[in-house]
């Protein structure tokens, strides 16, 4: 069984493919940084390989991934950070995280479709701030918006193959909030989350092995934020 996860030469992507490996599967791991990829080929051992592909460029990316022969499984993690108010709106980066989440996205799919196996599944990777927007994310509540609309249209295009997609909250042990958040900001959103704690990145693998196994679930998109949304 060999499963591709685009995004999966680092942070959550990175994750998902060592779960997958552990599973024993043959894992693809798809990134535009060559040195990553080596790394994590090296890490993961030899039943992984590497892809060069970057989402953000739509035209390369068939060609990019000509050399997967077969797809059981499909995960794309690949994700920009991007803080983009519309008071001072960047219309370049706006552009450039709208096209690598939507349209690499879509396009990745399209690319790999014809080598898709009859049961295959799908999972995409959103973000909770398409529920719960912040000062900033006009972009990324965009996208990730759009993630939930592409996950529901490909169930059905692709049928019977099934497409869900995951929507993190704040992943605690994640490497960008454990350098890029104080521990009061993330004393804060764990006050407001009924566990009392933020969700960790093993629980959001869990998520997705979930969506990529369950063959009952299929359009479906899962917010896994230890219920942050409710409060």
């Amino acid at each position: 069984m060999t499963a591709v996860v685009i995004g999966g030469t680092a942070g959550l992507g990175l994750e998902v493919a060592r779960r997958l490996s552990s599973l024993g599967e043959e894992v693809v791991v798809g990134g535009r940084d060559r040195e990553r990829g080596a790394r994590a080929v090296a890490e993961l051992g030899t039943r992984t390989s590497y892809v060069g592909v970057d989402l953000a460029d739509p035209a390369s990316i068939a060609p990019a991934l000509e050399s997967v022969e077969r797809v059981d499984r499909l995960v794309i993690s690949a994700i920009e950070r991007d803080l983009n108010s519309i008071q001072t709106y960047d219309v370049r980066r706006a552009v450039h995280l709208v096209t690598l989440k939507l349209v690499g996205y879509a396009e990745a799919v399209h690319a790999l479709s014809s080598r898709f196996a009859a049961d295959a599944s799908i999972v995409l990777f959103g973000g909770v701030a398409f529920e719960r927007p912040y000062p900033g994310s006009t972009t990324v509540t965009t996208v990730n918006g759009g993630v939930s609309g592409l996950t529901r249209t490909l169930a059905v295009e692709l049928a019977p193959i099934r497409v869900n997609a995951v929507h993190p909250g704040v992943i605690g042990d994640s490497p960008a909030v454990l350098s890029g958040w104080t521990d009061a900001a993330r004393n804060a959103v764990s006050a407001r989350t009924p566990i009392g704690r933020l969700v960790v990145m093993d629980e959001i693998v869990d998520a997705v092995v979930f969506l990529l196994r369950n063959t009952g679930v299929n359009g479906v998109n899962l917010t896994v934020d230890g219920g942050w949304l409710n409060r």
